[in-house]
């Protein structure tokens, strides 16, 4: 088994700015976003983490270092980074569904079947880079406990698949800036969720 803090980013610009879609673009932490980070460095100080992973983008990297207080052992994966948000890009929702209400109709009824943005990822793309990369952490650091740092969409998009949910609804799991969501990952017994937003 191993034990996972799995925390969402700090607050960036674009979280600010109306909650504008951020997939690759790669923007720094705002100052409060900064400050959630050291919150959560408070929140995390009775931790010992064996590992530490995070998005190789400039808002999960920075979260991690501050965060876990220990920025030479944070380890960058691709498998972590955020959706590929397509045409979505750099826009808040209210925009793009006006500008194409379809493909958001679409990405919502199936997001394995449809690519968000018309031309971002699939739901099932998404899925196979995050089951590699937790199988991964599975056969390699067994009874470790380790903090990952990654999005938004793709925390939601782990949890959602992890809970046996259809993955039209990961968008009904929230995660906040720089908040803890605390799980499990045993090989026989599956995934334990026992805390969300901490």
């Amino acid at each position: 088994m191993i034990t996972i803090c799995l925390l969402r980013h700090g607050e960036t610009a674009y979280n600010a700015e109306g909650n504008k879609y951020c997939g690759r673009t790669d923007i720094p932490l705002t100052d409060k976003g900064i400050e959630q980070a050291r919150r959560m460095n408070n929140l995390l100080k009775d931790y010992d983490f064996d590992q530490i992973f995070c998005s190789p983008l400039l808002r999960a990297r920075t979260t991690a270092e501050i965060a876990s207080g220990t920025p030479t052992k944070v380890q960058t994966d691709d498998r972590l980074i955020e959706v590929d948000f397509g045409q979505w890009e750099g826009k808040r929702s209210e925009d793009f569904i006006a500008e194409d209400p379809d493909s958001w109709t679409n990405w919502l009824a199936d997001p394995t079947q449809f690519r968000a943005g018309n031309t971002g990822e699939r739901g099932d793309e998404i899925i196979a880079r995050l089951d590699s990369f937790y199988t991964e952490l599975l056969e390699k650091f067994d009874g470790q406990t380790i903090l990952v740092v990654g999005h938004n969409g793709i925390n939601r998009f782990f949890m959602a698949k992890q809970l046996g949910m259809p993955l039209k609804n990961y968008r009904r799991l929230v995660q906040e800036n720089s908040a803890l969501t605390l799980v499990t990952l045993d090989k026989h017994k599956g995934f334990n969720l026992l805390k969300l937003n901490a």
